[in-house]
């Protein structure tokens, strides 16, 4: 059953719209491919002057569902562009463009792990630094194959299990309140913080 776009973007994304996060994914189901991409453009276009962009980082050959991925590229920009995530990313075999952080650097980023999930040999780990995790907790998940983690909330977490709860905490309060403010009749370009 399809699920209307707005309500599995505020469920998913609500802490990315709030600012909380620099990024965010979704699965999201349309039968109709024109009309599923001209939904994503017009959202890109409606809140990419708040400093949010959407796009479609994998669209599934075989069945009616999309990945799309909401960000704020600033935000985006400045983790990519660590040196410690930069080298990361370098490991696992990304072609880091000269500027990371950049807006075409962060494009072309994104263009390259599109084509890893594209691929379907299993999921891209790395995607965690995509999504703003911390990177302790992304190279933890992938060297313990998921297991012997501190906490588990958000995302498995391999460092302190109180900060991370607490993180944890703030993001799904966010996420509630979002939600009862939009089920109220809050529309979603009121609810994005603009950068």
């Amino acid at each position: 059953m399809e699920r209307n776009f707005e309500t599995v973007m505020i469920e998913q994304c609500a802490p990315v719209l709030a600012g909380l996060k620099a990024a965010g994914l979704f699965r999201q189901e349309s039968r109709d491919r024109a009309v599923f991409y001209a939904a994503v453009a017009g959202w890109d276009a409606r809140l990419a002057p708040k400093g949010v962009r959407v796009t479609v980082l994998k669209e599934c050959p075989h069945s009616p569902w999309y990945l799309v991925y909401l960000y704020r590229p600033a935000r985006l920009g400045d983790a990519l562009s660590r040196p410690e995530v930069a080298a990361f990313l370098q490991g696992e075999g990304y072609r880091l463009p000269s500027d990371p952080g950049s807006p075409a650097g962060c494009a072309d980023l994104l263009r390259q792990l599109a084509g890893r999930l594209a691929c379907g040999e299993g999921f891209p780990h790395e995607i965690g630094v995509f999504l703003g995790y911390p990177l302790g907790d992304v190279v933890g998940f992938i060297e313990n194959g998921g297991r012997n983690f501190t906490c588990c909330g958000c995302w498995k977490s391999y460092g302190d299990p109180d900060a991370a709860r607490r993180h944890f905490a703030q993001l799904n309060k966010c996420t509630a309140i979002y939600l009862r403010l939009f089920h109220n009749g809050t529309p979603v370009l009121k609810l994005t913080v603009a950068a």
